[in-house]
């Protein structure tokens, strides 16, 4: 054949890329099987599931969604969303699910953003925010989305007439006008978008609008397969937030492989090792803050496991005392890197105990399934040299990244340079392949001459036992000398002086990295719970008149 004869070959029997075929074959290859568990008594099969999404998007179609239509969601980790996942895209409309703990405020921006938005579908609990926030976009002239109410599902919720705006849709009955014989509308490139996710956000300042592709997030999830090392008709609990990166593609990982959701409302210690003990559970991801809640649970909530159960955490790495712990009550452990920008965890490493004595090193291999990860002199432009120690900034490049952020070309232009995108992100590339995050660039500090990460010194804080939570920032003096300074959040009941936290540090820290400064009290923390070390800053200055 031609060259010409293999393009146009390759063009007549090229398809668009999308997740949404998953759902198909989960039905005609699991269909049996359990794909959705929700208070115990509320179970889908796949097959269930597929004709559920159907009709969703039939009934989306019907009322008048078309392509590339916003919509939002209010609402925690319930089967409802999860079928959003794929109804909505399937009618040719655009899922944004967001953060339930943001402030209204920040809700209206998100959502004076989105408009066009024409519906928005909200969980019965979060009715009052939705109202809100209405209220709030009311003001501002803004045309408001219908109101799609989720209601419980064992009974349906009392609200007077005067609660809930008129016109406003009860979920179950949208539902009921689909037909599960629906052909699924299928997106005319791989490139149009499929959701619109939200990078943490600040009281009163609109967060950026990511915006994933059809084909990001079919290519994400094929990875997250081998990423996450899920196996054929693993059990998936929910506990990262499906608002979080499309819950890090995992709506869209099940389906491949026939498993199960086990979908939580809140989650605790007790409902994991519950969930574990009464659904089998493989796997379950989120923040850190899920280690430090299994290892500090109570007697009582903690039960021997009956199995290996493997479980992903991205962010700052807990102390190693609590990984110790949540490793020997049986959980394999991994440890991901990544950011919304990414579709979430980009790599993911599994934490090893016997390797993995400097805790306080972020170290991740640098190759990963169908991506490019390199660290490059931000002048240059060119990768550094493997020597554990030239520091430049981590970037990222391939199928699944981000197109953009949601009305904003500049950032997008910022962040996105020459097909890599620029995580702000410190490291330095070592002998043998990895890679070790170094600090945030705007957070790497420079003292005595040599860079501090605040990564490294906070896990040595986070190491003290007294210790819950420690932020650190560069501080300088009359005579613009920076050093380290240190805001140490202290476990319940425990009590500390600024010397003994200093001589732990001295004990394990280069004397350059040592905090000369450390006060107690509450970490200033966003919607998220991410530490916003800018106010930290900012109260330095205003306190000590110095620039910073």
């Amino acid at each position: 054949m031609s060259e010409e004869d293999l393009v146009e070959w390759s063009l007549r029997n090229t398809m668009a890329l999308s997740p949404m075929s998953f759902l198909e074959h989960a039905s005609t290859v699991y269909g049996d099987n359990l794909a959705i568990v929700f208070d115990h008594n509320v179970r889908f099969s796949w097959r269930q599931t597929h004709h559920r999404c159907l009709k969703l998007a039939s009934a989306l179609v019907n009322f008048g969604l078309s392509h590339n239509d916003n919509v939002a969601a209010l609402a925690p980790n319930i089967p409802a969303l999860y079928e959003l996942h794929f109804g909505v895209p399937m009618a040719g409309g655009v899922l944004s699910a967001l953060n339930t703990q943001l402030d209204v405020t920040v809700l209206a921006l998100i959502l004076e953003q989105l408009e066009p938005c024409k519906i928005m579908f909200v969980d019965y609990q979060l009715i009052d925010s939705a109202l809100k926030v209405f209220e709030i976009l009311s003001q501002r002239k803004c045309k408001l989305p219908h109101i799609v109410l989720i209601p419980r599902y064992d009974q349906e919720p009392s609200f007077s007439a005067n609660d809930i705006p008129p016109g406003t849709l009860n979920y179950n009955e949208l539902l009921a006008t689909g037909k599960n014989d629906f052909e699924p509308l299928k997106p005319s490139n791989e490139c149009n978008p499929i959701s619109v996710n939200y990078t943490s956000g600040t009281t009163g300042i609109l967060p950026k609008g990511v915006v994933y592709s059809h084909k990001g997030a079919c290519v994400n999830s094929l990875a997250a397969i081998a990423r996450f090392e899920m196996k054929q008709m693993a059990v998936f609990l929910w506990t990262v937030d499906m608002f979080r990166c499309n819950g890090w593609c995992f709506p869209w990982v099940m389906p491949l492989i026939g498993g199960t959701n086990i979908c939580l409302r809140n989650v605790s210690a007790k409902g994991i090792f519950d969930a574990i003990h009464r659904y089998k559970v493989t796997h379950f991801c989120g923040a850190p803050t899920l280690l430090d809640m299994i290892a500090n649970a109570s007697p009582g909530d903690q039960r021997p496991l009956p199995h290996r159960v493997n479980v992903t955490v991205a962010g700052v790495l807990p102390p190693s005392h609590v990984l110790n712990k949540v490793s020997q009550l049986g959980f394999d452990v991994n440890i991901g890197y990544g950011m919304t920008e990414t579709y979430g965890p980009f790599i993911v490493r599994p934490w090893n105990p016997t390797s993995d004595g400097e805790h306080t090193k972020l170290n991740y291999g640098m190759s990963e399934v169908m991506q490019n990860v390199d660290v490059k002199d931000p002048k240059t432009n060119e990768s550094t040299p493997p020597d554990g120690k030239t520091i430049g900034e981590i970037v990222f490049k391939g199928e699944a990244l981000m197109m953009g952020y949601l009305k904003n070309p500049q950032a997008t232009e910022e962040a996105i340079r020459d097909g890599w995108y620029m995580t702000g992100d410190l490291g330095v590339r070592q002998p043998n392949g990895s890679i070790t995050v170094k600090d945030r660039a705007k957070d790497m500090m420079y003292c005595e001459g040599e860079a501090v990460s605040s990564i490294e010194v906070e896990a040595v804080l986070l190491n003290h036992p007294k210790v819950l939570k420690a932020a650190v920032v560069g501080r300088c003096d009359e005579y613009l000398v920076e050093s380290p300074f240190a805001v140490v959040e202290l476990r319940e009941g425990c009590s500390a002086t600024v010397e003994e936290i200093i001589k732990f540090c001295e004990d394990h820290l280069a004397s350059h990295m040592v905090p000369r400064s450390v006060v107690f009290g509450d970490l200033p923390v966003n919607s998220t719970g991410k530490v916003q070390k800018f106010r930290i800053r900012e109260k330095i200055k205003t306190e000590s008149g110095v620039t910073q």
